[in-house]
């Protein structure tokens, strides 16, 4: 049982880093206009990006160090794949990168507000495949000394 025990913690530690980064995103909105919209998209992209990843650890998937939403959603099986069309895949995995750097193109808050909302989708999505003892379950920190 070790392994089960295993999956589940990592699977855990997915979903509250995927919860931080949702978590921040949504908030950051709350400064509307002088919100800094890239940083929300690139964090909504982040939470989609860690749920696909904790579903295909509980599935025993092999998971890629890739933030390319297309390629996480086409290793989920097809039966329980988030209803994201290609271009919403294509634009949240421009975030993991674009946002980051100069020279990529001002994003509208309407823009931030929709990447949030994608992100919440995925997120109820991947939470209602997973079991709950792993979502209830807090992932092993260490302590602070």
């Amino acid at each position: 049982m070790p392994e089960v025990d295993n999956t589940g913690r990592v699977v855990a530690e997915w979903v509250a880093k995927a919860e931080e980064d949702l978590k921040t995103a949504t908030h950051t909105l709350k400064l509307r206009r002088s919100c800094p919209t890239a940083t929300v998209c690139f964090h909504a992209q982040q939470s989609v990006g860690k749920y696909l990843k904790a579903y295909l650890v509980y599935r025993g998937v092999p998971v890629p160090k890739s933030h390319d939403i297309e390629e996480l959603v086409t290793r989920v099986p097809h039966q329980a794949r988030p209803n994201l069309s290609v271009e919403e895949q294509a634009l949240l995995t421009e975030y993991a990168v674009g946002t980051r750097y100069p020279g990529w193109r001002d994003v509208l808050l309407r823009e931030a507000r929709d990447a949030v909302m994608l992100a919440r989708h995925v997120r109820r999505h991947v939470r209602s495949l997973l079991p709950n003892a792993v979502l209830r379950r807090k992932p092993n920190r260490p302590r602070p000394t």
